[in-house]
């Protein structure tokens, strides 16, 4: 037909017209080969930062937090910043598994493996924090309500640091959880595959014993939705908890009913960062360039330009309500005339850079498909969420309501190796689990192969002709 308009296919999740068994060698050979250069020097690299912090963290309970920059003013320091820091980046492993699946968006299968990955050794570094901050770390069984030599020692549940603590142990929890529930399919396909009696012994216990049957199937897609269910709203609830850490005190500038929305919209921003920068480094190092496409990576810097409007707004409101205010304490507050110009002004304009100005090219979509600049992008938002971290923090409680009590705060040696080397944990936990764990969902990324753009167009037609 002359007036026939044929509408244009989208273009595939998955290149380079892949079979199923395709799918099957392409996710497993990651697990069956040996490791290449590039992710031994990656290891290494990361290997000694972690030892550097283990040393670090051991020099810190040996002698006591005195060791840290920490002074009578600022009690809470870098410390805390990493704290926070972690636990945002921690959520997008959850948004993309839980609410992306009940949204049936299908291109989150080739992520979300270790999207919840990162999440579970993003909340690991976070957990450490609070911990060493204790000072007198061997009794950190005192935040639980359970029997102590001190008797029934019952916790002050008024207090927001407790509230982390069942926040951030029961979203541990669930992620612990959906993330094993998703492995299980692959861990039989590994199973099947091994040929040492060793590994076979391995995964065959990891699988619990599937086999692929449609009960099983069934059992899987239902327990899926209902994990999803309740893992959807700890995305929202986790990190509301950890902004009433601030939100609840009555120190200038944290005291603002902003902070849970803010604090939730920043946390998934900085989320999504760090899953392109995983998903940038783990589609080379492990040759998935067929499963983690253009498309994919345009999709989460969408996600990225969206949830860095939501913090922007924030920021201008944040600077207005303090200026509009007319207190002059809020002039020495991390938003406000006082800190750009101030002894942190560095910090300031660092926050506006990466946060603001640098993610704002990603709304050019030759810069939003390009593999490089996100990279680059992705990096450059996480150091400015840690800056927005410290500037909250620091810059907050620096300048005090007694001028008498102003101070600056500057970080040891020590606290700048306990996070580097939390920053080497995590990166031996990725590396370790990209060589132990099927890195994308092969089970249900093969249930979207037939209908990924040329190959079914082309089956079409090789149909019709016959």
């Amino acid at each position: 037909m002359s007036g026939h308009y044929e509408a244009p296919i989208r273009e595939p999740l998955i290149l380079g017209e892949k079979s199923y068994h395709d799918i099957t060698e392409d996710i497993a050979r990651p697990i069956e080969s040996k490791a290449g250069k590039l992710w031994w020097f990656a290891f290494y690299i990361a290997l000694v930062a972690f030892i550097y912090g283990v040393g670090c963290i051991a020099y810190t309970i040996g002698t006591g937090i005195g060791v840290w920059g920490l002074n009578r003013t600022i009690n809470w320091g870098w410390d805390i910043t990493n704290f926070v820091w972690w636990v945002g980046i921690g959520h997008a492993g959850t948004l993309i598994s839980a609410v992306l699946l009940l949204f049936r968006q299908k291109w989150r299968m080739s992520i979300n493996r270790s999207a919840e990955a990162m999440t579970i050794f993003a909340v690991v570094q976070a957990a450490l924090f609070p911990c060493i901050h204790m000072g007198r770390i061997w009794l950190a069984y005192f935040v639980f309500p359970i029997p102590n030599q001190f008797g029934s020692l019952w916790t002050n549940f008024n207090s927001p640091l407790l509230w982390d603590v069942f926040a951030i142990s029961t979203y541990f929890s669930v992620s612990v959880v959906f993330w094993y529930i998703g492995l299980i399919p692959d861990f039989a396909m590994v199973r099947d595959r091994a040929i040492k009696p060793v590994t076979k012994k391995i995964y065959n216990i990891l699988s619990f014993g599937w086999g692929g049957k449609a009960k099983h199937w069934q059992r899987f897609e239902e327990i899926s939705l209902v994990l999803a269910g309740l893992a959807t709203p700890l995305v929202f609830s986790v990190h509301t908890i950890v902004s009433f850490d601030f939100s609840t005190a009555v120190i200038k500038g944290w005291h603002s009913t902003v902070y849970p929305p803010y604090f939730v919209a920043g946390a998934v921003f900085s989320g999504f960062a760090m899953v392109q920068t995983l998903m940038s480094i783990i589609r080379k190092v492990c040759h998935l360039e067929d499963y983690i496409t253009r498309r994919h990576i345009e999709y989460m810097n969408i996600v990225i330009v969206v949830t860095g409007g939501m913090v922007t707004v924030a920021y201008i409101t944040e600077f207005f309500i303090g200026w509009y205010s007319g207190s002059r304490y809020e002039d020495f507050t991390y938003f406000s005339i006082g800190a750009a110009t101030g002894p942190y002004w560095w910090a300031f304009w660092l926050l506006i850079l990466c946060n603001v100005l640098v993610p704002a090219t990603l709304w050019i979509k030759k810069l939003r498909i390009n593999f490089l600049w996100t990279f680059i992008v992705s990096i450059v938002i996480n150091i400015g969420m840690w800056f927005e971290r410290f500037d909250i923090i620091v810059i907050n409680l620096s300048r005090d309501y007694l001028p008498s009590s102003w101070t600056k705060f500057e970080p040891s040696f020590v606290d700048v190796g306990i996070f580097l080397g939390t920053i080497g944990f995590f990166f031996v936990l990725y590396l370790l689990y990209a060589r132990t764990f099927p890195v994308i969902a092969q089970a249900e990324l093969k249930t979207i192969l037939k209908s990924s753009g040329e190959s079914h167009k082309k089956h079409n037609l090789e149909h019709e002709h016959h």
